[in-house]
């Protein structure tokens, strides 16, 4: 008998995204049943019971209500944001090859959320035809474009002879970011006291406004990305070794980076026009599962997809329980969990991420 590669943890990845794909189920089944309004486990097992029958009648109107469309679209929108954000980092990672590239943190998400913020505020005054046109649809891909011109930006200043600075890379995105904010910020003094409080919930993040017809929107966004996931992967492991080595390989970086740059600027436009800023998802995730499953790209996005769902949905659990009746923005929960990572990160890593 052959004796197992040492290093080779694909044994272990299998049985951890086996374990994930578990807990995301066990997950969403609380997330359904945990709430301040009341209703019961055992009364969700009834509603649920009564739908699949077709006994509509039997159903309570306001507990079908409270089931049917608050918690399950919730939990639904909670898990492809919080897969689409993972992915988004985990890819963001693989291409600036570095652990701290994060959508939040190096601008993307502000950049985004500026696109979004641009359709609310001049969206009736500037852009009526086009938005007559594309409906609610218009904020996703104002947001979808507002991340990629941020993600092109960022990386053509970060990146030299094939060579990413990390401490460029760290500046630039947090210039872009402010330059992003200051721009959202007049945006939001010009902003009517209707617009105002729709530009609060972006600031924040939150899955409060969850509906049925938003996760039609948000699903082709969050599918387009899951099916570009294999096409990267094995790409993204060339990546590590160097933008050289890897076209020595045969890989088309330039394809390979576009394509890349484009799945993040999608995962995080969609995120962030449903569920607002949400920060630090994609580095606690990716991070974690690194060093569980190791960093080849084929087992850790899938598994890291399926950490990211799960991850939020118990942020929102908690933000919608931890002070009801009222509820927390789930950007302060994220923000809470992931800022001393970030920083448990950059100190560890000091001594290589010098700026």
């Amino acid at each position: 008998m052959t004796a197992p590669i040492a290093g080779d943890r694909r044994g272990r990845a299998r049985v951890v995204t086996a374990a994930l794909v578990l807990l995301l189920l066990a997950v969403c089944v609380i997330s359904v049943c945990v709430g301040p309004s009341g209703l019961s486990t055992a009364e969700v097992a009834g509603l649920l019971s009564d739908a699949l029958a077709g006994r509509f009648d039997a159903i309570n109107t306001v507990n079908h209500v409270i089931l049917f469309d608050i918690r399950i679209p919730r939990t639904l929108l909670g898990a492809m944001v919080g897969a689409a954000l993972a992915l988004a980092g985990a890819m963001m990672q693989g291409l600036f090859r570095n652990p701290l590239a994060d959508p939040g943190l190096v601008g993307v998400s502000a950049g985004a959320a500026l696109g979004a913020v641009l359709v609310i505020v001049l969206g009736g005054a500037f852009l009526a035809p086009v938005m007559d046109f594309l409906g609610i649809g218009a904020l996703p891909i104002a947001a979808f474009f507002g991340g990629l011109g941020t993600t092109l930006l960022l990386y053509s200043i970060a990146t030299r002879r094939g060579q990413t600075s990390v401490g460029t890379m760290l500046l630039a995105g947090i210039a872009l970011g402010a330059i992003a904010g200051a721009i959202t910020a007049y945006l939001v003094f010009r902003s009517n006291d209707f617009q105002l409080r729709e530009l609060t919930f972006w600031s924040m993040g939150g899955l409060g406004g969850a509906t049925w017809h938003k996760i039609l929107l948000t699903l082709p966004f969050v599918i387009g990305v899951f099916i570009a996931m294999p096409f990267t992967a094995r790409g993204l492991d060339a990546l590590v070794l160097g933008e050289a080595e890897a076209r020595h390989l045969g890989f088309n970086t330039q394809f390979l980076k576009s394509l890349i740059i484009l799945v993040v600027a999608l995962a995080v436009g969609v995120s962030v026009a449903f569920a607002g800023i949400i920060g630090f998802v994609g580095i606690v995730v990716p991070h974690v599962l690194r060093l569980v499953i190791g960093p080849e790209h084929r087992t850790l996005l899938p598994a890291t997809a399926l950490l990211g769902a799960t991850l939020l949905i118990v942020a929102d659990m908690v933000c919608r329980t931890i002070v009801a009746p009222a509820e927390l923005p789930i950007g302060i929960v994220t923000a809470t969990i992931g800022a001393p990572f970030f920083l448990s990160i950059l100190l560890r890593k000091r001594g290589v991420i010098d700026l």
